[in-house]
């Protein structure tokens, strides 16, 4: 006689934390276009109807699951200097975004922030502040940052590759196809740069932000 589910083992109690987890759960697997309070309820053993007692719909889903994200960017650190704490926030923000592939499209896009995106702005903009930086010019870095970050990722995640082994079969095949001839400047920047060894398209990023950090400075003001 087989065994039967142990109905009389202790459910674990049902919460917004964990609806909101799951959730993004679910859109790390399947993608943020497949959310639903059906697919969410599903994984935690519950009717979707049960989800309203925690969170309103989906849209609330999705404020939570935003908060989610933001609250596993590292903050910059009290006391650091300006350009320390924006490296290491952008490349915190970049590894989350990577690891929350649906979220980067959303980041901005909620009117109903919660308490970690709240904190989360706060000590960027903080940080700028006390590295000098006036009102306008920190508005200035911030939205240059972010708008590095995003579309960075963005990029990354289109890409038809993913690490050095995809790089140089895709590459490769493009270049087979390829007569060199007619494409010079392409051909020369694969093989003489994406396609030699160590190579890493993360590397792009790091330059990037080195060069938009180098080029931010405290009390510059800038016409529009």
């Amino acid at each position: 006689m087989g065994k039967g589910r142990d109905t009389g083992a202790p459910r674990t109690p049902l919460t917004r934390e964990r609806v909101i987890r799951t959730a993004v759960a679910v859109a790390d697997t399947k993608g943020a276009a497949a959310l639903s309070m059906r697919a969410v309820a599903e994984p935690l053993g519950v009717e979707a109807m049960s989800l309203y007692h925690h969170v309103a719909g989906r849209e609330d889903l999705l404020d939570g699951m935003v908060d989610v994200v933001f609250g596993e960017i590292e903050l910059p650190r009290t006391g650091a200097d300006w350009r320390t704490a924006m490296r290491l926030r952008a490349e915190s923000a970049r590894t989350v975004l990577c690891r929350h592939p649906w979220a980067v499209g959303l980041m901005d896009s909620r009117s109903r922030p919660g308490p970690a995106t709240l904190r989360h702005h706060d000590a960027v903009i903080g940080a700028l502040r006390a590295g000098g930086f006036s009102v306008r010019m920190t508005a200035h870095a911030v939205s240059l940052i972010d708008s590095y970050v995003y579309g960075f990722v963005l990029q990354e995640q289109s890409l038809p590759f993913r690490g050095a082994a995809e790089l140089d079969e895709v590459a490769g095949a493009i270049l087979a196809d390829m007569p060199a001839d007619t494409y010079p400047h392409l051909t020369e920047l694969a093989t003489a740069h994406a396609l030699q060894p160590g190579y890493a398209y993360a590397e792009e990023f790091a330059f990037g932000l080195d060069l938009i950090l180098n080029a931010l400075h405290p009390d510059e003001e800038t016409s529009c």
